[in-house]
């Protein structure tokens, strides 16, 4: 059964944003109850004395709950850098363990939980673990995402490589066209689609406004299996 989503990545700035609030609010249209977390988050700003990340605040807007922003966010990272970095830089440590009792309660609020990564599956946390022990840890489905563009093959095959040979629940990949115009992104998309040996669960087409509702029609909830 499943539990819900880790969203992994290609790189930062493929689109694992759009694409997580996108599978909320498709996951909200068929009835689910859907909690959402973005655990680790760097470049954050500061609102009414505490750390805010608009990818966690956009997160939380599209479940519908009300949820607590430390349980979604609990580490809100002020420097803009990878994460074990930013962690360094304001005197914390990043704890996997302690993420995975915040999303605990979480998900006893919900019936699926949606939970962003950050970076792609290898970026650290810390001096020990990396993003992928997060995936681990929470025992969700990983969906990555690749943004459609010049070198994604190599980073897409590399990444399912990585994730398949971490043995981790792997249903599935999105496709999201991050520019007007990606050329031979048809092609691109078949090959990968030839090579992933787990199925593609929905191409998302460049949209200017980004609004994650429509991004969500195109998201194929049946082959991720909910």
């Amino acid at each position: 059964m499943i539990r819900g989503f880790f969203i992994t990545g290609t790189d930062t700035g493929v689109g694992k944003t759009l694409v997580s609030c996108a599978l909320l609010s498709a996951l909200r249209i068929s009835g689910r109850r859907c909690a959402a977390m973005k655990p680790v988050a760097s470049g954050c700003h500061t609102a009414a004395g505490a750390h805010r990340n608009d990818d966690a605040l956009s997160l939380m807007e599209h479940t519908g709950l009300e949820l607590p922003y430390e349980l979604v966010n609990p580490y809100a990272l002020p420097t803009a850098t990878a994460p074990h970095l930013a962690a360094r830089a304001a005197g914390e440590h990043i704890d996997i363990m302690s993420i995975a009792r915040c999303h605990e309660r979480l998900a006893a609020r919900a019936d699926l939980t949606v939970v962003e990564g950050i970076g792609g599956w290898l970026v650290p946390l810390n001096s020990r673990e990396f993003v992928s022990d997060l995936a681990r840890a929470l025992g969700l489905t990983v969906i990555l995402v690749v943004g459609v563009r010049l070198g994604c093959l190599n980073h897409a095959l590399l990444s399912s490589r990585a994730i398949l040979a971490d043995e981790v629940p792997f249903g599935g990949w999105i496709a999201n066209r991050i520019a007007p115009s990606d050329g031979f992104g048809d092609d691109m998309i078949e090959t990968l689609t030839e090579h992933i040996p787990v199925p593609c669960c929905g191409v998302i087409p460049y949209l200017a406004d980004g609004l994650p509702t429509a991004a969500g029609a195109h998201i194929d909830l049946g082959r991720l299996g909910v």
